[in-house]
């Protein structure tokens, strides 16, 4: 495992229990160390993890898509040899995962690119993977899904050639927008009708247990409400991942249909600005047309 971020320390946790042999790799030592604590073989860089592993490899990437994700496959590839796999567990895009995956098949390497959610939840519950590359590879590392997934034959499978399973992930995060965006907007509703001065945290709860809009993500925000029942020390500002972004650009190439998750995004992109430009010329219009007076900035 090359990644020991919270996720990828808790797969590697996961698969310790589950009786795999698992070398660990980080830049930080502190990371290391934590799960060479738990059982773990620790490295001190990418070719001494290469040794200490048996012909043919799996090495699991788990890091930050983008740059540090890909500088990483093309150092691996470098200590790795014909047969060995690489596998990919990060956000990164599909049509990158693709492209990598060609570069890697000339040198005579697999790469395997899993879409994975579960957070922070996996360690005790599981974690979905959506698994895309070449059959016989992804079979060989059936053991491994098997372990990291909630039961050995559930949660998890082997969706498609290669990119396919970044592409689903890819998917399931637009959705995962539109879907939190949906109980943001009707818990707000219910937050501004003051004359009912009702308690969110018990309608959530209540949701919880045979309503039709019962999911993990309701779960959540009960648990977040009990906590905190105004939300007070959390500011209104939404960042995004990229995969949402991924997911409407899709869309475009396809001309496909997704209002839900393009306005889902673009309602986090609003969150980030305190005061944005285009109500300032709303205002000023309605003053510009209408004599209405605007409100002075603070």
């Amino acid at each position: 495992m090359v990644g020991l971020g919270k996720m990828g320390a808790n797969m590697t946790e996961r698969l310790l229990r589950g009786g795999h042999r698992v070398v660990v790799f980080d830049v930080q030592d502190v990371a290391i160390q934590r799960l060479t604590a738990r059982g773990a073989v620790g490295a001190k860089s990418l070719a001494e993890l290469s040794e200490l592993l048996e012909p043919p490899r799996a090495v699991w990437v788990m890091l930050p898509a983008g740059r540090p994700t890909e500088d990483t496959v093309t150092t691996l590839a470098q200590v790795l040899g014909p047969g060995d796999t690489i596998l990919d567990g990060g956000n990164s895009y599909y049509k990158n995962s693709q492209r990598l995956a060609r570069s890697l098949e000339t040198l005579g390497l697999h790469f395997v690119d899993v879409g994975t959610s579960g957070g922070i939840w996996g360690l005790s519950e599981g974690y979905s993977l959506m698994v895309g590359g070449d059959q016989t590879a992804v079979e060989r590392l059936r053991p491994v899904f098997e372990t990291l997934a909630p039961a050995p034959d559930k949660g998890w499978g082997h969706v498609g050639p290669v990119g396919a399973g970044h592409f689903v992930k890819m998917v399931h995060n637009g959705i995962e927008y539109g879907l939190m965006q949906a109980y943001a907007e009707g818990f707000d509703l219910m937050q501004d009708k003051t004359e009912f001065k009702l308690d969110l945290q018990q309608i959530a709860e209540l949701w919880r247990h045979g309503s039709v809009v019962r999911s993990w993500l309701l779960d959540l925000t009960a648990e977040a409400l009990g906590k905190n029942p105004l939300l007070e020390g959390i500011a209104a500002y939404v960042p995004d991942s990229g995969e949402g972004r991924w997911a409407v650009m899709e869309s475009l190439e396809l001309g496909t249909a997704i209002p839900v998750i393009t306005l889902a995004l673009q309602r986090r992109f609003r969150s980030r600005d305190s005061a944005p430009f285009s109500d300032k010329l709303l205002a000023a219009l309605r003053q510009e047309f209408g004599g209405h007076a605007v409100k002075p900035e603070e």
